[in-house]
């Protein structure tokens, strides 16, 4: 692979405005005499650039004012021009070699992330390399997000990922200026978090015997017993490191649908009226299952308590309660269930579901917040005050936006990275289409056609990874990247018309990101294809051919 012979113009995501001054591409170089000079709002920026910067390059960065420092401000004006999270970064000013303005807190931080890009690859290594990680360009950069939820959805339910990893992921996330990590911690093959008010959710429900080994279809087994938790003061370490960085944490409690590892835990919140739910384990499979929550007070007053420890750990105001691919099948056959839909006045089990999600928005509206869930909660009436990730494709989205409500845009045709990347037999259990680095990088979150009232609603963007065929950390760097560094474009940069996007020139730009992504041991899927390594061969997918629709 090439190197770009000028890394200094390789931000990713493109910015708004990158300006070269001087001799370009001419540069300098910090050196012992750097420090930092943090104003009021920019301290905890300055202790992360600090630390990995100090890491890279063996520098001590002691506090200072002068032409040799690095300074931090929050202002007034770059807040006016281009709001809290845009930024200017100018290097080798007059009276400082770097100065960093940022709209807010989280703008300085997004400046302090293009400054590491602008020091090269070697910025991202944990110990020095020759000299590298000191050479800057002269430049100047201003930027601003296009969206504000930039967000990424990793599904840690069906393979666990230990909390090291969950933060290696935070910083990934980081370096992409996404702000927003969906945290997907409960389904049916394992609930992957701490309710000290019902213990058995992880002493029963984090742990399943075996796991299908591909598509569930496959013959093939991994017989080894999986799963893990994070304990609740592994949450509040989680949340703490993401707000660190400026990202939210949105978590996830799957309801009423996807709750086999809950019901095996607690037999009482499923559908005893119809099926032996005492002889429920936790999944070991892949799928829609089944087994669904009961619609009783007991189930209710059960995760009340849930999300009154969830609001605990997590400050943020979403919390996404799932709500997709509940099937109806033993609510129809449920005597207590149907009791339930005449005692209610509901027309059939699609306003039984929306009767669960209703209830839950109510809820945690009165608490201050605000529920999210995947777009089937449309189904039988939306809740009012909820907002919708829309999975299934644009519509549910498009419909939910000229109605009013919030939407996020996750469609699984284009930025689901669960799906494979190429043709061929190569691609490891390949799923789904076929969405290339291009492909991805031409996504485009809003939909034409919609109109600006409802365009408005468009909260952002964000991609997801469900994990089951995903057994470890390797195998989620493969599917992950290098498409999020194109989907982190697309949800930033103010980028044309899809098919009017200068493909070419991302290209050019990930050369150097490649490096970067090299340095942080990010194991992406190369350019020529997967190493032998990463290939899963005789382990059956489920790949689909075509084009995939827009719907």
């Amino acid at each position: 692979m090439t190197p770009d012979p000028y890394p200094g113009t390789a931000l990713i995501p493109a910015p708004l405005l990158q300006e070269a001054r001087g001799d370009s591409p001419g540069h300098f170089s910090l050196d012992e005499r750097t420090v930092f000079d943090a104003g009021p709002g920019t301290e905890s920026t300055a202790r992360w650039l600090r630390t990995v910067l100090g890491a890279a390059t063996g520098l001590p960065y002691a506090d200072g004012t002068g032409p040799h420092a690095i300074r931090l401000r929050i202002s007034e004006e770059v807040a006016r021009a281009h709001g809290p999270e845009g930024y200017r970064l100018t290097t080798e000013s007059p009276d400082a070699a770097v100065v960093i303005e940022g709209g807010g807190p989280a703008g300085v931080f997004w400046g302090a992330q293009s400054l590491r890009q602008l020091l090269g690859p070697d910025a991202y290594r944990r110990a020095p390399v020759a000299d590298g990680g000191r050479d800057l360009p002269y430049v100047t950069v201003e930027d601003r997000p296009r969206f504000g939820w930039r967000g990424l959805m990793l599904d840690v339910s069906r393979h666990f990922m230990p909390k090291d990893d969950v933060l290696r992921y935070l910083d990934l996330l980081a370096a992409h200026k996404l702000n927003v990590f969906h945290f997907h911690l409960t389904d049916d093959q394992g609930w992957r978090i701490e309710i000290k008010r019902h213990p058995r959710l992880t002493e029963v429900g984090s742990w399943r015997a075996r796991s299908k080994w591909g598509h569930r279809a496959s013959p093939l087994w991994d017989d080894t017993p999986h799963g893990g938790f994070y304990t609740q003061d592994d949450i509040r370490e989680i949340v703490a490191y993401a707000t660190e960085r400026h990202i939210t944490v949105v978590p996830e409690i799957d309801l009423p649908g996807h709750s086999q590892a809950a019901i095996a835990a607690y037999p009482e919140l499923g559908n005893t009226d119809v099926v032996d739910t005492t002889a429920l384990t936790v999944w070991d499979t892949w799928g829609v299952n089944p087994n669904v929550l009961a619609p009783t007070e007991t189930v209710l007053r059960f995760y009340e308590g849930v999300f009154e420890e969830v609001l605990d750990l997590f400050p943020g105001t979403f919390v996404h309660v799932g709500g997709d691919e509940c099937p109806k099948d033993q609510w129809k056959a449920s005597q207590a269930a149907q009791a339930r839909i005449a005692e209610l006045g509901l027309a059939d089990e699609h306003e039984l579901q929306s009767w669960f999600i209703r209830h839950f928005d109510r809820w945690l509206t009165a608490r201050g917040r605000r529920l999210i869930g995947w777009d089937e909660i449309l189904e039988g009436g939306l809740a009012a005050g909820a907002a919708v990730s829309s999975w299934r494709g644009y519509g549910g989205g498009i419909a939910a936006a000229e109605a009013g409500h919030d939407v996020v845009m996750c469609p699984e045709q284009h930025v689901y990275l669960d799906h494979r990347q190429a043709p061929g037999e190569d691609e490891p259990m390949p799923i789904g289409y076929v969405r290339t680095l291009e492909d991805v990088y031409r996504f485009e979150p809003v939909p034409p056609g919609l109109s600006p009232q409802a365009a408005a609603h468009i909260l952002g963007t964000q991609a997801n990874v469900w994990t089951e065929v995903m057994e470890n950390r390797s195998r989620v760097d493969y599917q992950v990247f290098p498409r999020l560094a194109a989907f982190a474009e697309v949800a930033w940069s103010a980028l044309p018309a899809p098919e009017a996007r200068d493909h070419a020139d991302f290209a050019r730009r990930m050369r150097t990101h490649y490096r970067r992504l090299d340095a942080l041991g990010v194991d992406y899927r190369p350019p020529a294809g997967p190493h032998p390594r990463q290939r899963r061969p005789g382990v059956l997918g489920r790949p689909l051919e075509g084009t995939p629709p827009i719907v």
